[in-house]
């Protein structure tokens, strides 16, 4: 049995239904995406899951004991109380009851009143003993330590990516059925973003989602249900094949909806010519007419498409950018970018990643020389027109409205030497008239990213700097975003944690790896992590090199030490056994390096009997590999 079904379900908010005759089954064990444009009702079917909505027509079926948590796409920074604290709540009263007992703990370590701390104590310790408390607590401790987090630091204190963590905690506490996550990747680093995905990969339970992330969606989804103009569609299949279905689908809702507007027309000439012929038969085509027009008014037409374009500029110098051996530092013992030099050249696109707080927006700020540096310099080339997108939206007057953000109170904009109404330029964007006159603090994220790239594109430039410009923006809008950056024959800086996005786009990426370094590498994403990942395992490689290495002179002082004290010739055996050590030793190595990177998979820790069986082979193996050290040692010193 389904876990939850719906049945030609139907919800609205008073007026015309928002989502009609929707019909979905979801099964144990699925993780559902469900993709759509940014105001078509996701959100409201995700509250229709969760039973926080009741819908209005058609039918809705439950499991006994269906249990459902959702985590939202906003993080609230107030929220008090420490991680413990946070995830507890996640149990309701129980949980409480539990954050209560946890925090009086704490506070008979700083408070002088014990006696009064230990009564509250005692009756907390009785409450809990009554509820299975304890077995509670160590459930709360397990989901901590799962989520690698200290239950003992503030939540306040948290970056974004951790606090998404105490939240994804809170929600599974509770063990639910279905966790439903809103956004879940929405403003976090990619290191974040990947904890996430490889977290929830392996999580048991079922999982519907929204997403724009199609990295993220392509990893997780094992099955994808778009929403469009109020209805359900269901594709059982990975994100390339549904785009190909989708495509074939449009294309057929096209051609069918041709073919009925055609004998639609025809029937409209046919009524106005005037009804001749038998009464009977006239009054049947005049009824069937009536039914065509009242299906055609029903019809809910594809959402539009944006039409974005970018304006061009006269071409900047062959040399963009170039700096030379720059430091930046807010505080200086912690250099943002150290001895970092690059040549940025005309049509090159730059992708910049790092974590959350590393300095991606910092590294532009210098670039563009808009902050001065500790040392060294940037030079810009000849003829730069810059056009800036910024995250925070500080571009924008939010107590204005969309079209005085736009053109200052003009009616018209210049586009690629072309006046266009400004109401109709925003169409482009995705804005209706109406929106156009509404203030922009009425807009929500994705409306306020493409107000700010609308902005952008009406002034003409050669180089585009763009800091987080895919937060919000849904799968159409970002296609559309990358088609028109690969054809832009400017320069291209732009900070993003989409990976998709990246390998699409840029020609080299710049990552601050910490402590002011700051590398380059060619290509987007996926190149940077091959290219790192053989640099890691070089550098390993290298340790592990200059570790035998260090062995070996060891051993060598202890043999010569060995030597003078007790002098004594290798039997025709023992030169045997000192010839194979080496291998020997070279083997066993290999082996511990295995065992190590089995135990720092992801799945490890879920098979206890595996764990056991890792850990005392990889015991064994160490026992053996130090006897054969210690071993060689002996022989080399009685050899020598």
């Amino acid at each position: 049995m389904a876990l939850l079904g719906m049945q030609d379900a139907s919800v609205g908010y008073g007026g015309a239904p928002l989502l009609s005759h929707m019909n979905l089954q979801i099964e144990v064990g699925e993780r559902i995406c469900l993709l759509g444009r940014n105001g078509v009702g996701k959100s409201t079917l995700m509250k229709l899951i969760a039973g926080e909505l009741v819908h209005e027509d058609g039918e809705v079926t439950r499991s006994a004991g269906l249990r459902v948590a959702s985590l939202s796409q906003h993080i609230p920074d107030a929220l008090p109380g420490t991680v413990f604290d946070q995830v507890s709540h996640g149990l309701g009263d129980k949980g409480d009851l539990l954050a209560e007992y946890h925090l009086v703990s704490h506070r008979m370590a700083t408070e002088a009143d014990h006696d009064v701390l230990l009564k509250q104590l005692d009756e907390l310790g009785h409450k809990l003993d009554a509820n299975d408390g304890w077995q509670m607590n160590r459930h709360i401790e397990m989901i901590i330590e799962r989520m690698k987090l200290d239950a003992d630091a503030e939540f306040a204190s948290l970056s974004a990516g951790m606090k998404r963590r105490v939240l994804l905690g809170r929600a599974i506490v509770g063990k639910p059925d279905i966790l439903l996550l809103d956004e879940p990747t929405n403003h976090l680093d990619i290191d974040a973003v990947r904890w996430i995905e490889d977290f929830l990969l392996n999580y048991d339970k079922t999982l519907v989602f929204v997403s724009h992330d199609r990295a993220f969606l392509k990893k997780l989804t094992t099955r994808i249900v778009e929403l469009d103009r109020g209805r359900l569609t269901s594709y059982a299949c990975d994100y390339d094949t549904y785009l190909k279905r989708k495509e074939e689908a449009l294309a057929a809702e096209t051609a069918e909806n041709a073919v009925f507007d055609k004998k639609l027309a025809q029937e409209e000439v046919w009524i106005r010519r005037g009804i001749q012929g038998r009464r009977t038969r006239n009054e049947g085509r005049v009824r069937a007419l009536k039914q065509m027009r009242a299906e055609r008014a029903q019809r809910k037409e594809e959402l539009g498409i944006a039409r974005m374009e970018l304006q061009g500029a006269q071409n900047s110098g062959r040399k963009v950018i170039e700096a030379k051996n720059i430091s930046f530092s807010y505080e200086a013992e912690k250099p943002i970018i150290s001895g970092f030099s690059a040549t940025i050249m005309r049509g090159d696109k730059i992708g910049i990643i790092g974590p959350n707080g590393s300095g991606k927006t910092t590294l532009l700020r210098v670039l563009l020389k808009e902050l001065e540096t500790d040392q060294g310099s940037v030079t810009h080339g000849t003829n730069l027109e810059i056009a800036y997108f910024d995250q925070l939206h500080m571009q924008l007057d939010h107590e204005k409205t969309v079209t005085e953000n736009i053109a200052d109170g003009s009616d018209t904009v210049m586009i690629n030497g072309k006046k266009r109404h400004i109401v109709g330029y925003l169409q482009d964007f995705l804005f209706t008239p109406a929106q156009s006159r509404n203030p922009v603090k009425n807009l929500s994220g994705g409306e306020r990213n493409r107000l700010i790239l609308a902005r952008m594109f009406t002034r003409p430039s050669n180089v585009l700097v763009l800091d987080e410009p895919t937060n919000d923006l849904d799968i159409e809008t970002l296609s559309l975003l990358e088609e028109l950056l690969l054809n832009y024959p400017g320069t291209v800086l732009m900070v993003s944690h989409d990976r998709e996005f990246l390998n699409n786009v840029v020609t080299s990426t710049m990552v601050l790896e910490g402590k002011g370094t700051v590398a380059e590498y060619v290509g987007g994403y996926d190149d940077w992590l091959r290219q790192s990942k053989m640099g890691l395992d070089a550098e390993k490689q290298k340790d592990q090199a200059s570790a035998r290495q260090a062995k070996k002179q060891a051993y060598k002082q202890a043999k010569q030490q060995a030597a003078e004290e007790k002098p004594k010739r290798l039997t025709f055996k023992e030169k045997k056994e000192l010839a194979a050590l080496p291998g020997m030793i070279e083997e066993l190595e290999q082996q511990q390096k295995q065992l190590h990177e089995i135990m720092a998979g992801p799945d490890f820790y879920k098979n206890k009997a595996e764990i056991v069986t890792i850990n005392n082979q990889l015991k064994e193996v160490e026992a053996q590999l130090q006897s054969a050290y210690e071993r060689w040692e002996q022989l080399e010193t009685l050899e020598n």
